[in-house]
């Protein structure tokens, strides 16, 4: 292929640099070295040179590193020479071994080159990574060119397919096979995009062959390409899986055939497929996915189609083994509507995708039908058929029958039909076999639907071209079922591929008329196939799995075991060696041998379904499942199943109708129509390969590849190359490169090229079975042109080396003679001075001298002279300089569009390293980061874990204790509870009226004894009913308001918990989306909202007891209305008076309760806030009087009766009071939904970055992946630069090596002479002879063990090769004639160069001089090359270490934002929880006193006890919902709204007794006035003391308050501080050095673990804890920066070492500077002596000063170059300078971070504390009301008396609260005032963190323009060096001339030098200047003395 420089971005992936490879030098060093591949475990093959052999072992030293080894000479395989490297086309390789293949695609994979050819394959390996060479201008490019005009590429080979169809009109394959992920299916969809864009119908022409009346028109022109194209993502979506090597991997075969008419369009397609892996339906193995449909439906169906298909979650389904695995880089959504897309554009109507759909969503319903066991029999039973019944409603079938159909199938036995039942493990096996077959069955009538579509019947193709999609060879540690069709498939298209290649090679040994022996390769497969197949003498695998799928008692076993009788003899199979084997046979296929496991071979080849489901399946509501299903006569059953395993039923084994097929006749069928369809066709052959594993591009693991190259034939195709003639060269070229061989052998003249050839030949003497001469080119067998070559190098070599000898002697006589001239001008010279002097003083003379000028014309004889010659001098000049101008101007254009073109691909790849490290860096920062974050969530976890079970037991002890006390309230309530029960299902008022009528029954049977009675008095007490009735309508008025507001609130509460549900839905959604970081705050937050909804919640029950004491008021007040009409009937009445004094006693006991109960809500309130010793002491105090006022309510029961109209004016006063707490309450129900609204959008933000960190992760992935590849190709190039010049050392050995071999020559044949030389050409061509033996051996060797496996070719292969051995002995025997014909002409030779022999000594000496002193030089340029590539190494390195920190560092300064913003975050919820506590705090308070005020109204007024059960009501509704809250969270809770009902129901009937037992408490309500002003004082004192803990509270508040000010002022200044430090220390940092293979896996790894660790990370004290860590990572990243600042002080020195070194070696540049000047300065002075007296030396002297003067202005510039590195080292000083006061600054910020760090753990220890004890005071607070409630029932009367008197006093503590909560109101008020300022400071610590953003990246630009400066540096003093070691050379030179005879030898040293580049080509001593320069001295020079 023709050079190409520059070439473009996609051609550089197609096109090879043919200047790399003719490469002279390579070739030469090849030559030398005798470079063989040896074997080598890690990169396959190894190259390496034969140094010494030793019998059947050859010693060789390997290229790579020097080493020796001693290796078998069997082992050895020939190296092609260097001119078939990255060769296109495999088969020309001269040397065709497994070696060579490999190096071959290796070098092409590393250069990009993807495809390359083998023959008939087309080889291609997956370069893990998008290519540019797919685009349509690649399309053009290779459209209507031929196979070998082109590059190789699949197009190429498409382009000739469709070339090849429409001249030949012969239908076309190309079969695409390898092993999965190899590329198959890209390489398929290559092919399909090709065809559509040249073979598409609607360039330029409309479709003429659909008739006007066809029913489907085309919507548009190339609508049918469309459709082909997109059928592909159809088939994807549902035969494609995620495997382990794979994410995109086919799981079935498939055949496309597209139909083309006669003009070459495409009319039509369609689409076989074979064995799709159905039982991936099923299950998966571990990190792989099912088919991508099933993912695509449950991420891409919307609402409404999910319901429809009764979609659930990824974790519901167990078909789904390892849930859902997203694919990188993809998304399932996405690709759903993709899908859904290409199948409208297939013209899929909504029915059938709809029908499609619900058939996926069946196969998933499949899997979640559970089994269970029954206990006493082996029995299945379904124990809930929810799911059965949504499979049913999917697929159209009946429920109760298809239990029946799997439970108790009808098996038919004899003529009889019987049901039989299914153990556990029939049924499951059963509804996976279904599963698996409904899946399969929808698959092909997908195919056949897509078939459908791309059919154009009306359009008849002519021709087709087919595309087979097909796994490759597959050999496992242990192989199935599914292995063996794939190899048997693969066997058959192999021996297709042979019977090609035959049929091809004979056409072509037949068109050249050349006579072989054909053999039919195809035919070595044919026993292996026959193995498999026959049907029977001996029958085949699949005949006997068949056979034994009749026999009723068969199993694996016994199939194993026939098969061993009938095939153990066959030559291809072999049974397994020992019984440990875990393999039940083996099978050797052709690409190896492969162990079979027969495990379950039976069951996969019946495939039996159950055929009870698979008749209900077919009778189907839903046509498209019947559709699916209407062959369900063809299945195997049950029965044929059972009939396997009972030999009871052994004749019932035969179908409905005829024979059934199984899985391996159908299979083979397919397999013959394939095969016969191929056969048919024009094969081309791709063969994929996977290069690794890891999925990594530009990584290639040889022994992977090798074993590829087996399986998929390529080895196979070039075993059969080897038999023939595999090397083809065109006469033409044949002649042209090896003439040089045979240069007598052509006359001059025309000749035909075929003559010529054979002459060539005949010259040549080569064998004639290594070659035959056909028509137009002459063939060659393996190895022959490597020989070739060989020779014609030898041959290079000794022309150019005598091409040189005849310059060199040229060029001595050249100077010799011009010597001569020189001399004879100086005689003429001394003869003229000689005459002058005698003629000078004579007076004639003097005359003549002065007259002669006078005259005319002499001067104008004189003149014209001067003139002619000046003419002739300028025109010399003239031509001369115009030929040097146009070869200057032509080489100053050719090194500019060099210079440019270096320049931008220079330019390209400084950005793009440039871009890489900065994303290396990025990557190593951010993998960094994670480990730290993993580290500390570990410690995490366990810390979370201890605390978490902590929680849990807490949680499950007060769980617990709250069951117990429902379950006491339950018990006391007794039977009235039992009637309750029974109507919890209907409606809410119902059941409040029947529990009315229940509870009041009693009261109405009193009331009618007393309407008798009250009938004789009527008269009497109508005034008294006058007034009564007065009063109750106002009491109905009230009543009527309160039940308007309490209607209002409700309403208000039902739209709150609308709201609340619907915002709890929101949070639901934002908790799923967001990370487990928000999911922990999430939790803590609910848990402080679960504890605060348990205090209402007791706080509640309290009220709803003070309810039912408001609800007895009512039934007091009615009481009094019959005592006052029934005074009279006193007498009458006793007994039920003392009835109702039992229930007085009764509520006595309730009211002792409530009491008690009340104070020990006082002492939680107490404990609470602080448990003192004062307070204990009060508690005390407060017993006391309790126990006084009980016994003062027991005094003043009497004088209740008067007091009952003042507690109705009161009643008033305290309803304004409760409307004023119920604004007050609505007030802080806005405030806590500001603050849940402000929660919502901090989890909204937080959402927000979490989904901007995975962009990023995913991101930085790519990247990271682009980097992994230019690391690969930096270390390519290292690798080749490190080859390279090992190479140069080589050569200048081998130069040593031959000069030394030429001395010892030369003077072996100075001392032997005649006598010895026959003995040596003897002893010369026995070695050739043992030689040519020897290499023959080897041959023969390779070519036995490459047969080892294939024992029947052995003897065929032998005989061959003792046939080619006993040619090759003839062809040797002609050698030695030819050898010792040789040896005469060269005795003769011997005698005429003795003579010769004494120059060539001299010239001997003085090569060797000159070798010495190029070796030193040499040495010195390797050394010094060594050391600039390890500082600039070294250098770069720095580089990569100081970006990465760099990046570090920049992601430890966000942290520490995002670290800020978390404690801003904690710190104002921790204001906002203190506030809550306040607030609560103070409406205890108030609820406390208003207790004690509706205590005192409850002997009062009706209208308060009214108002009291509308707020228990209202409550109870609240508690409901709350409830219902808990259940949606927790369902183990959701028992406990049922059983609250059951207890406020239970306390209404209590209350509805005690209204009965009011009438004679109204008597005892006077006496509770006294014990009021008693609990008035001692509400005073509690008052005072609760003043006091108010204000020490508040202290506390505010101190801690302004702690956590201070701390996060400090904490902002730290964060300064090391944000400063951090950015000046950016450059000082050290990489951690870990290998980029890792770090993919460790970045997983810690998501991972970090998504398991946050996950736990959901309890209370996370909070405190989070303080904690922050200080200890701000301490690990103190530790970090002092290591790293050590690290970076070790950098520092180790720069200041080599800036030193950079000085010495500047200060020795120096020296060699001046040293040269002196040098420079001693020339000059010696040639102005030398020519003092010269007069034609003056040309020779300015030539000199010129070339000194150039020197000068080189050591001027050198000088400058060593100014600006003076300037650069201080530029570095200074920057040392810098990087230690940074480092000081950054040591001084991490002692004040300790310093903060141990404030910081001071107070988060304080704060412990405190929680510890709020926690305490919680826990015991639960226990008192616990305790309490089970006791306040019976305090409810004592405590209605003593509250009767403290109601005044409450009134006043109500004031004094109402005061109270206006200042807490206002401290809110203060509370937000400072939130804004800290909201103030947060935009202010913002904006610092943008502006030291700005620093950071100024930073960055900084170090970027010093690491640009510093290679800068490093190039110049490059150059100082190369320039340094010029003027050494040159200096060197002129020196040597002076000291060898002056000008002379500065005449002659130059074209020496010159010559040593001719042999060495690697040394390049001067340049074209200096050559000219020379030339015009060797011009010049007078003659001289010798």
């Amino acid at each position: 292929m023709a050079q190409r420089t520059g070439l473009e971005d996609p051609e550089r992936y197609l096109f090879v640099d043919r200047a790399v490879i003719y490469n002279p030098a390579t070739q030469a060093d090849w030559t030398a070295k005798k470079l063989v591949w040896i074997p080598s475990e890690r990169h396959g093959f190894e190259a390496a040179s034969i140094k010494e052999e030793r019998g059947d072992e050859v010693m060789v030293e390997l290229a790579e590193n020097g080493k020796k080894a001693m290796v078998n000479k069997d082992d050895i395989q020939k190296m092609n020479p260097p001119k078939f490297s990255k060769v296109e086309d495999m088969a020309e390789l001269t040397c065709l071994n497994e070696a060579s293949v490999l190096h071959n695609l290796k070098d092409r994979y590393y250069s990009g080159l993807i495809y390359t050819y083998s023959g008939l394959f087309c080889v291609v390996i997956n370069p893990y990574k998008n290519l540019p060479i797919y685009s349509e201008n690649i399309i053009e490019m290779y459209r209507g060119k031929k196979r070998h005009e082109m590059p190789p590429h699949i197009y190429a080979i498409s382009e000739s397919a469709y070339r090849c169809m429409l001249q030949d009109r012969e239908d076309q394959s190309i079969l695409c096979t390898g092993e999965s992920g190899a590329g198959k299916t890209e390489n398929t969809k290559k092919v399909i995009q090709y065809l559509a864009h040249v073979a598409s119908s609607h360039k330029g022409r409309k479709d003429h062959n659909i008739p006007q009346d066809s029913p489907k028109p085309v919507k548009h022109q190339g609508e049918l390409e469309r459709q082909l194209l997109q059928a592909n993502p159809i088939l994807e979506s549902f035969g494609n899986a995620k495997t382990v090597k794979n994410d995109n991997s086919s799981r079935f075969g498939k055949f496309i055939r597209i139909n083309f008419d006669v003009t070459g369009y495409i009319v039509g397609a369609n689409i076989e497929t074979y064995l799709l892996e159905k039982s991936r339906a099923v299950r998966q193995a571990k990190d792989e996915r099912t088919f991508h449909i099933f993912y695509q439906l449950l991420s891409g169906a919307g609402e409404h189609l999910r319901s429809d298909l009764l979609l659930e979650g990824f974790n519901n389904y167990r078909f789904l083994s390892n849930g859902y695995i997203p694919i990188p880089g993809q998304q399932d959504k996405d690709n759903f509507q993709e899908t859904m897309e290409a199948m409208h554009i297939m013209g899929f109507s909504h029915e059938e995708i709809l029908s499609m759909l619900k058939v996926v969503s069946s196969v998933l319903q499949f899997g979640n039908i559970s089994f269970k066991k029954e206990r006493n029999t082996d029995q299945a039973s379904m124990p809930e058929n929810t799911v059965a019944q949504k499979l049913c409603h999917l697929l159209g079938m009946n429920v109760m029958e298809f239990t029946r159909a799997i439970l108790t199938p009808r098996i038919k036995v004899g003529r009889d039909y019987v049901q039989k039942a299914q153990t556990k493990e029939q049924a499951d096996f059963a509804v996976e076999a279904l599963a698996k077959a409904t899946y399969e069955r929808l698959f092909r009538w997908l195919v056949h639907r897509i078939n459908k579509a791309l059919d154009r019947t009306k359009r008849q193709g002519a021709s087709f071209i087919g595309i087979l999609d097909i796994a490759g060879f597959e050999i496992f540690e242990l192989n199935s079922f599914e292995q063996l069709c794939i190899n048997y498939t693969n066997e058959k298209l192999q021996q297709l591929f042979n019977h090609t290649m035959f049929v091809l090679e004979q056409e072509e040994y037949q068109r050249e008329g050349i006579e072989w022996n054909f053999i039919d390769f195809g035919l070595d497969l044919q026993p292996c196939i026959d193995l498999i197949e026959r049907p029977a003498n001996p029958p085949g695998v699949l005949a006997l799995l068949d056979e034994e799928c009749w026999f009723p008692k068969a199993t694996d076993k016994t199939f194993v075991e026939k098969l061993v009788q009938e095939q153990g003899s066959h030559s291809k199979f072999q049974k397994p060696r020992q019984l440990k084997d875990k393999a039940d046979f083996c099978i050797i296929h052709y690409a190896g041998k492969v162990d079979y496991k027969a495990d379950e071979w039976l069951m996969k080849n019946m495939d039996p379904l159950n055929d009870n489901v698979a008749t209900l399946l077919h009778q189907s509501s839903d046509r498209f499942v019947a559709e699916l299903w209407k062959d369900v006569d063809r299945i195997v059953g049950l029965d044929q199943v059972t009939g396997m395993t009972e030999t009871a039923f052994g004749s019932a084994y035969k179908t409905k109708k005829g024979m059934f097929r199984t899985v391996g006749q159908l299979y083979k069928e397919s397999l013959t129509k394939l095969m016969a369809t191929l056969r048919n066709t024009n094969p081309n052959f791709v063969r994929c390969i996977i290069p690794n594993h890891e999925k990594r591009a530009g990584k290639l693991d040889p022994h992977l590849v090798l074993d590829q190259l087996r399986c998929n034939g390529v080895l196979e195709g070039i075993r059969i190359c080897r038999q023939g003639f595999p090397n083809r060269i065109v006469f033409q070229e044949f002649r042209q490169r090896y003439e040089i061989l045979t240069p007598n052998a052509i006359p001059k003249g025309f000749m035909d090229g075929k003559q010529a050839c054979e002459r060539m030949i005949r010259a040549l003497e080569l064998d004639p079975n290594l070659y035959r001469i056909g028509q137009s080119k002459i063939f060659f067998r393996a190895g022959v042109l490597a020989h070739l070559e060989e020779e014609r190098d030898l041959k290079i070599t000794d022309i150019i080396i005598f091409f040189q000898a005849v310059c060199r002697g040229y060029l001595a006589r050249k100077a010799f003679a011009k010597k001569q001239q020189q001399l004879s001008a100086l005689k003429v010279l001394q003869r003229n001075c000689a005459a002058y002097l005698k003629l000078r003083h004579w007076q004639w003379w003097r005359v003549f001298t002065k007259v002669k000028p006078l005259l005319q014309v002499t001067r104008q004889e004189e003149e014209l002279q001067a003139k002619d010659e000046e003419l002739l001098k300028v025109k010399e000049k003239q031509t001369k300089v115009e030929g040097e101008l146009e070869e200057m101007e032509r080489k100053h254009q050719q090194l500019l569009e060099e210079k440019n073109i270096l320049a931008e691909q220079l330019q390209a790849e400084t950005e793009l390293f440039a871009e890489a490290e900065e994303m290396r860096a990025r990557l190593a920062a951010k993998k960094q980061e994670l480990e730290e974050i993993l580290h500390d969530l570990e410690s995490r976890v366990e810390e979370e874990e201890e605390r978490n079970q902590i929680l849990q037991n807490e949680k499950k002890k007060m769980q617990a204790h709250i069951q117990d006390l429902e379950e006491q309230l339950d018990e006391e309530e007794g039977a009235r509870q039992k009637l309750q029960l029974e109507k919890v299902t209907a409606e809410a008022k119902i059941k409040k009226m029947e529990e009315e009528i229940l509870l009041l029954e009693d009261q109405n049977s009193k009331f009618i004894k007393e309407k008798k009675l009250m009938e004789d008095r009527i008269a009497e007490c109508s005034s008294q009913l006058a007034e009564e009735e007065e009063k109750a309508k106002n009491l109905a008025k009230i009543r009527n308001k309160q039940e308007v507001m309490i209607s209002d609130l409700e309403e208000r509460l039902k739209k709150e918990e609308k709201t609340r549900q619907e915002l709890e839905k929101a949070k639901r959604k934002l908790d799923g989306e967001t990370t487990d970081l928000q999911d922990q705050i999430a939790e803590l937050q609910a848990q402080v909202d679960e504890l605060k909804v348990q205090l209402a919640k007791k706080e509640e029950e309290l009220q709803g007891a003070l309810a039912r004491g408001d609800d007895e008021t009512l039934h007091k007040n009615n009481a009094l209305k019959v005592v006052r009409e029934l005074q009279a009937q006193i007498a009458e009445l006793q007994e039920d008076f003392e009835s109702e004094k039992a229930s007085r006693n009764k509520a006595e006991k309730q009211k002792r309760d409530l009491s008690e109960e009340l104070e020990a809500l006082k002492t939680e309130l107490e404990d609470t806030l602080d448990t003192t010793a004062a307070q204990q002491e009060l508690r005390t105090k407060r017993e006391q009087e309790v126990a006084e006022l009980k016994k003062a309510l027991e005094e003043e029961t009497k004088n209740h009766e008067a007091q009952i109209q003042d507690m109705r004016q009161r009643h008033a006063t305290a309803l304004e009071e409760l409307s004023e707490q119920l604004e007050q309450a609505k007030r802080f129900k806005a405030n806590l939904e500001k603050n849940k609204q402000g929660l919502e959008t901090d989890n909204k933000e937080l959402a927000c970055e979490v989904k901007v960190l995975q962009q990023v992760k995913a991101e930085s992935e790519h990247k990271r992946k682009k980097l992994d590849a230019q690391v690969q190709e930096l270390h390519a190039k290292v690798s080749e630069g490190d080859r390279l010049r090992a190479e140069l050392v080589e050569r200048t050995s081998k130069l040593q090596n031959e000069l030394d071999n030429v001395s010892t020559l030369l003077e072996e044949a100075e001392k032997k002479g005649i006598k010895f030389a026959k003995d040596a050409a003897s002893l010369e061509s026995q070695l050739q002879d043992t030689q040519e033996l020897l290499q023959e051996e080897t041959r023969q060797k390779l070519n036995l063990s490459s047969r080892i496996r294939q024992l029947e070719e052995e003897k065929n292969s032998l005989q061959e090769q003792q046939e080619e051995e006993e040619e090759a002995r003839k062809n040797l025997e002609k050698q030695v004639l030819a050898l010792q014909s040789q040896l005469a002409d060269t005795k003769k030779k011997v005698d005429d160069d003795l003579g010769t022999i004494e120059s060539l000594e001299e010239a001997k000496k003085k090569l060797l001089k000159d070798v010495e002193a190029l070796s030193q030089r040499l040495e010195e340029k390797a050394l010094a090359y060594d050391k600039l590539e390890k500082t600039k190494n070294r250098l770069q390195q720095e580089l990569d270490d100081l970006t990465v920190d760099l990046d570090h560092q920049r992601q430890i300064v966000s942290n520490l934002e995002k670290k800020q913003k978390k404690f801003d975050q904690l710190l104002a919820e921790e204001k906002n929880i203190s506030a809550r506590y306040a607030e609560e705090r103070d409406r205890a308070e108030a609820e406390a006193r208003e207790k004690e005020t509706k205590a005192l109204s409850l002997s009062r007024a009706l209208e308060e006890a009214l108002e009291a059960k509308e707020e228990f009501e209202r409550q109870n509704k609240q508690l409901r919902a709350d409830m219902e809250d808990l259940m949606s969270s927790k369902d183990d809770v959701g028992k406990n709204v049922h059983e609250l009902e059951k207890s406020k129901r239970a306390l209404e009937q209590q209350v509805e007794e005690m209204r009965t037992q009011l009438e004679e408490l109204e008597d005892e309500l006077q006496a509770t006035e006294d014990a009021k002003l008693r609990l008035e004082v001692n509400m005073q004192a509690m008052k005072a003391q609760f003043e006091r803990d108010l204000q020490t509270r508040d202290e506390q508040n505010e101190e801690k308050k302004r702690l956590l000010i201070k701390q996060v002022r400090e904490l902002e200044a730290e964060l300064e501080d090391e944000r400063k430090q951090r950015a000046l220390a950016v450059a000082s940092k050290k990489k951690m050095e870990i290998d980029l293979k890792d770090l993919e896996a460790q970045i997983e790894a810690a998501n991972k673990a970090r998504d398991e660790v946050i996950k736990q990370l959901r309890k209370l004290q996370a909070q405190m804890k989070d303080y904690q860590r922050e200080l200890e990572e701000a301490r690990a990243s103190r530790d970090e920066i002092f290591a790293q600042s050590k690290e970076s002080e070790k950098k520092l020195k180790s720069l200041e070492a080599e800036i030193l070194q950079l000085q010495e070696e500047l200060a020795s540049s120096e020296r060699a500077r001046r040293h040269a000047e002196q040098e420079r300065d001693e020339l000059a002075d010696e040639i102005a002596n030398s020519a003092s007296g010269k007069s034609a030396l003056l040309d020779e002297k300015r030539r000199l000063e010129a070339r000194i003067a150039q020197l000068e202005e080189e050591l001027e510039e050198e000088q400058s170059n060593m100014e600006l590195l003076n300037d650069r080292f201080r530029k570095t000083t200074l920057q040392v300078d810098t990087l230690n006061t940074e480092l000081a600054a950054e040591r001084s910020a991490a002692q004040k971070s300790d310093n903060a760090r141990q404030q910081l753990e001071r107070q988060n220890k304080e704060l412990k504390a405190k929680l510890q004890e709020l926690e305490g005071a919680v826990k015991s607070k639960f226990k008192a009301t616990i305790s309490a409630l089970e006791a306040k029932i019976g305090q409810l009367e004592e405590q209605l008396e003593q509250e009767a008197k403290e109601r005044a006093a409450a009134n006043k503590l109500v004031r004094r609260t109402e005061k109270k909560l206006k200042e807490i109101f206002m401290q809110v008020e203060d509370e937000r005032r400072h939130a804004d300022q800290y909201k103030e400071q947060m935009e202010k610590a913002n904006a610092r963190m943008k502006q030291l953003k700005r620093q950071l990246e100024e930073a960055e630009e900084e170090a970027t323009r010093a690491n640009a400066s510093r290679r800068k540096l490093q190039r110049e003093l490059d150059d100082a060096t190369e320039a340094n070691e010029g003027l050494s050379r040159e200096v060197s030179t002129l020196k040597n001339r002076l000291r060898r005879g002056g000008p002379i030898s500065f005449s002659s040293s130059r074209p020496g030098r010159r010559q040593l580049h001719i042999e060495g080509a690697s040394l390049e001593l001067s340049d074209d200047d200096t050559e000219s320069k020379t030339s015009d001295v060797n011009e010049t020079q007078p003659p001289q003395s010798e």
